[in-house]
């Protein structure tokens, strides 16, 4: 099958402005669905960083309005959404990547996405010389330490939200909270397991790359000039049970 990934970089940009794009493009690719639009939506990578936000997954219940505003008083802003998983952190300096894909082009399984997003961070890791895993909690780790968040959700096997690799972020931010709700492990960049400064242009072709090779899309189509052209990655990686 001939499948194409259409890339786009956004940018720095809130939250709230995250959701809308991919709200948008999920609804391009449920009206085509619904025979309301004779236009194919386009599976889509959208790529970003975000001004400093926590985020909740659905099991929203266990973040009472206290703890909510003790974090907004950080200087964060604080999000409830629908994706799978618990609270994590996004901020500058961390590679925000947000597949809406339509997985009837792919694999109809969301056990199966998630292994393969977590396969695509983990041949870029190998990219830059650094041996990922997964764990039997979802995600991508060095060691105990994770680098990438993965928190996801489908609507009629149109996916939304997607995974957050930090490359150089202020990792300061992840004392505030227990990441993913995971008490006893850490979090780690890029940056940080290669004692040098890894930004977020300097991951993206890889990512790109990546996520194009395993997911076995023939071609890559960048929609604006920010998107660096890729590169070659590493073959194969192993997967978590989720």
């Amino acid at each position: 099958m001939n499948r194409v990934l259409y890339v786009r970089n956004l940018g720095r940009i809130s939250y709230s402005e995250g959701l809308r794009a991919q709200e948008q493009l999920q609804r391009q690719h449920l009206d085509g669905l619904a025979g309301k639009t004779s236009e194919p939506a386009k599976d889509t990578l959208l790529l970003c960083e975000h001004h400093p936000v926590y985020t909740t997954g659905h099991r929203t219940g266990q973040y009472s309005d206290s703890e909510e505003d003790r974090l907004k008083k950080l200087g964060a802003e604080f999000h409830r959404t629908n994706r799978g998983g618990l609270i994590t952190y996004h901020g500058p300096g961390q590679l925000v990547v947000y597949p809406v894909i339509n997985l009837a082009h792919f694999r109809k399984s969301m056990k199966w996405y998630i292994c393969q997003l977590e396969k695509s961070v983990i041949r870029t890791c190998q990219s830059f010389g650094i041996q990922a895993q997964t764990s039997p909690d979802t995600g991508v780790w060095v060691g105990d330490r994770k680098i990438c968040a993965v928190g996801v959700h489908g609507s009629r096997f149109i996916t939304t939200h997607g995974f957050a690799l930090n490359c150089n972020p202020d990792m300061t931010w992840f004392r505030h909270i227990v990441p993913c709700g995971i008490v006893g492990k850490g979090v780690t960049s890029l940056s940080m397991e290669l004692g040098y400064n890894i930004k977020i242009q300097d991951a993206i072709p890889t990512m790109v790359a990546s996520f194009a090779a395993q997911f076995d899309c023939s071609e890559v189509l960048h929609l604006d000039q920010n998107v660096p052209t890729g590169r070659n990655s590493e073959d194969e990686a192993s997967c978590s049970t989720v």
